[in-house]
């Protein structure tokens, strides 16, 4: 499974929804701050007010953009509020888990139209794919033909070289290690053909906390996102950062140290297979961990003990992450029920100031805000911001 972006816009060369670079801007702009006047966009963009004024025609033509009610103020012509077309242009989203597969469909202003989910207990080609032609089936004939006509994309949200993640207890299928075989290019095209979009699942997530999150209240950024298995994101500039090869920001073989001085990768202590396996040690089900909606409360010694060692990993990766990059702040997320995450990220709060800082600046430590869904969202942003948006910073 190729994990580099498969862009297949190319495939729409001569479509008019693939925007120039002041368009680009000014949709960004919208996207960014919500409802603005013709005149705000002209100074922000250092467009004059006639280029203005023609782009934002076409844009509205175009289906991408309306017209709010006048706001009259003390002198001058009433002011006219410019807004994103919600149904402008639609994205379909997928992610890939070790656990679970989500498909959704999202709007042009980052709102869910649609949503289907699946649960196993390991993923297998043929019952993902089988899923996802299902679930779109149906997204197209909940969302109608008209809307459906300005679908842009299909976003891919999945682990970089999944086949090599097997089964804990070592009896992997050899249908799961078929993966390695697969192209979603090829399989998705069985069924649409939209466009099809790589990511990695964590920067995935990475996309959605920046687009839709707390992303936009700081500069630059380490993103850590928790599930079965921990992964991260890097944002710079207020731009998501992937990498030559789509890769950028792995934080999971990051080298951290146990509560008992041992070294192990990240992944080996901070990811939520290590309670899987406290919890079949126990005698329990881990499965009950992935229902939704979720609720861990009645394995609180196990989540406990989980979230300190958790904690005291991911505090030292931050660190580590800090040593190569001055990240101002660190965003902790993960498909884990909301009030874990808020213990887990007060935990790491408290063992960050422990940690050997010679040389390095202490970053903040802020929780995120988008949870189990931030993979399949930030699939779905891909495509919508490869073909609309400029993923560089905007004032």
């Amino acid at each position: 499974m190729n994990q580099i972006k498969a862009i297949g816009v190319a495939r729409r060369a001569d479509d008019n929804r693939l925007r120039n670079p002041n368009e680009r801007a000014i949709l960004s702009l919208l996207q960014r701050n919500g409802a603005m006047p013709g005149s705000d966009l002209a100074r922000q963009t250092g467009l004059s007010a006639q280029t203005i004024s023609v782009i934002l025609r076409k844009l509205k033509s175009d289906g991408l953009t309306r017209q709010g009610k006048p706001v009259r103020g003390k002198v001058g012509k009433p002011s006219i509020p410019i807004t994103l077309n919600p149904l402008g242009a639609l994205s379909v989203g997928c992610k890939l888990g070790r656990r679970s597969c989500d498909l959704i469909v999202l709007d042009f202003c980052g709102k869910t139209l649609f949503k289907r989910n699946l649960t196993y207990d390991i993923a297998i080609p043929q019952t993902v794919f089988a899923f996802l032609e299902a679930s779109y089936a149906d997204a197209l004939e909940e969302l109608g033909a008209k809307a459906a006509e300005r679908l842009c994309g299909f976003g891919i949200a999945a682990p970089f070289e999944i086949w090599k993640w097997g089964a804990s207890d070592g009896n992997t299928p050899d249908e799961f290690l078929s993966w390695k075989d697969l192209s979603f290019e090829r399989e998705i095209a069985r069924f649409t053909d939209l466009p099809v979009f790589m990511l990695n699942d964590a920067t995935s997530a990475c996309w959605a906390e920046q687009v839709y999150g707390r992303g936009r209240e700081f500069n630059d950024y380490a993103y850590f996102f928790v599930s079965t298995f921990i992964g991260g994101g890097i944002v710079l500039n207020q731009s998501v950062y992937e990498g030559s090869r789509g890769n950028a920001g792995s934080f999971a073989p990051l080298r951290v140290g146990d509560r008992a001085g041992r070294t192990q990768q990240l992944l080996d202590v901070a990811s939520v297979h290590v309670l899987e396996t406290a919890l079949a040690k126990a005698g329990k089900d881990y499965r009950d961990l992935w229902k939704q909606p979720q609720d861990w409360s009645g394995f609180e010694e196990e989540v406990s003990d989980w979230i300190d060692a958790a904690a005291h990993a991911i505090a030292q990766a931050c660190m580590s992450a800090c040593a190569v990059i001055d990240f101002e702040a660190v965003i902790i997320d993960g498909a884990l029920p909301e009030d874990v995450r808020h213990r887990l990220v007060e935990a790491v709060r408290e063992k960050l100031p422990n940690e050997d800082s010679r040389g390095l600046l202490v970053p903040d430590v802020a929780e995120g805000v988008i949870g189990g869904e931030a993979r399949a969202i930030g699939a779905a942003c891909d495509p919508i911001y490869s073909q609309f948006f400029t993923t560089t910073h905007l004032v």
